[in-house]
């Protein structure tokens, strides 16, 4: 099983003094793109007034533009622990033991908008760049990564994907038509029986989800097993909409 996250725009400072190696990160397909998204990004980073109109920053975001600029050589952590936020800070990978990290850096993909999907464990540095954005030099991000990742995914040729990104990253890379995959949506079900789709606690309840599979590190590779994993984990998982599964808080 292969579980695609969405990023956080919100992230961890700092890092080990290790810079960027795009060549080491998850899908290697994907370098090419990879390093015309960087360079577009760095180039843009270079004139502040410019790239704070471009990638629409407030006067107090403006000193993530300094951390793009140095994309290549800043410090870096990995991409799990890079990240926070509401799902991020549910997952909290950090208090996961070592064999739960290794599941996640086996089984786990976060979407980044200038690397396209990377893994777990993957070594990246903070960034300011939105899925929506167009930067100059390269195509609209969506026309820059969506074949590209939908091959990269076609190549890795996971036996299920369970796709927990919102839809602004899935538009950057679909999961390829014959692969085998559900897109988890979070919902609850009122007092009048009505389901409702969830907004803040859609975040918290995708990362809580991915901690207790890190947690009980199953072997999933059809969506019925992973159903089954469900009933014994103690997750409320049931079919939803066609190609989805919904997760019920």
């Amino acid at each position: 099983m292969l579980i695609l996250l969405p990023p956080s725009e919100t992230k961890r400072p700092g890092g080990r003094e290790r810079s960027l190696e795009i060549g080491a990160l998850a899908l290697p397909e994907l370098r090419a793109a990879r390093d015309a998204a960087v360079d577009a990004l760095v180039a843009l980073s270079g004139d502040e007034e410019h790239a704070a109109r471009v990638l629409k920053l407030s006067p107090r975001q403006r000193p993530d533009i300094a951390h793009n600029a140095t994309l290549r050589t800043a410090p870096t952590l990995p991409a799990v622990d890079r990240y926070t936020g509401v799902l991020f800070d549910a997952l909290d990978a950090a208090t996961l033991d070592a064999a739960s990290r290794r599941w996640l850096g086996a089984h786990v993909l976060i979407h980044s908008a200038p690397f396209g999907p990377v893994g777990a464990l993957d070594a990246i540095p903070t960034y300011r760049l939105a899925a929506g954005t167009a930067l100059p030099g390269i195509p609209p991000l969506r026309r820059h990564w969506a074949g590209e990742v939908t091959e990269a995914l076609r190549a890795a040729a996971p036996s299920f994907i369970l796709d927990l990104r919102s839809e602004a990253y899935v538009a950057l890379g679909p999961v390829p038509a014959e692969v085998d995959s559900a897109y988890l949506r979070v919902v609850t079900i009122g007092e009048d029986g009505v389901t409702r789709a969830l907004n803040h606690f859609n975040k918290h309840g995708k990362g809580a989800v991915v901690r207790r599979l890190a947690q009980t590190r199953p072997r999933i590779a059809t969506r019925k097993a992973l159903m089954a994993w469900a009933d014994t984990a103690g997750v409320a998982l049931r079919d939803g909409a066609s190609g989805e599964i919904d997760l019920v808080v």
